[in-house]
């Protein structure tokens, strides 16, 4: 089974929320939050302002809003983002403008508790 693209072009603007669950490419202009599962291209004549929540982005637009992803963010040679980028891998590219905060690498895990340690402790 193929899963093709989504893509916004670059005449279309949108005001609001998007979700989507494969992969997405906007070249136009969205106002608010994006969110997914999947994985998201920013095109070179789009421009995003607002948070951008998914599993990977690559940018060759602007962004003006943070970005949280699972796996990897790529800012191409041309991007530009205004913005904090949370990402388990960041790769920018020569020439690419980012103005913010980076936080990258593996979250760390919860600390699990000690075998037998649940339990209230014994009064004396």
């Amino acid at each position: 089974m193929t899963t093709s693209k989504n893509v916004l072009a670059n005449d279309v603007e949108i005001k609001g929320s998007i979700k989507f669950s494969h992969d997405l490419i906007i070249d136009g202009k969205i106002e608010g939050e994006v969110i997914s599962d999947g994985s998201l291209t920013v095109g070179e004549n789009a421009l995003i302002k607002g948070e951008v929540k998914t599993r990977s982005v690559i940018i060759f637009g602007k962004v003006e809003g943070n970005i949280t992803v699972q796996e990897r963010c790529e800012l191409k040679s041309n991007a530009i983002l205004v913005g904090d980028i949370a990402a388990g891998t960041l790769a920018i590219e020569e020439g690419a403008t980012f103005m913010g905060q980076s936080q990258v690498g593996k979250k760390p895990e919860a600390p699990k508790p000690a075998f037998g340690g649940g339990g209230p402790k014994p009064q004396p």
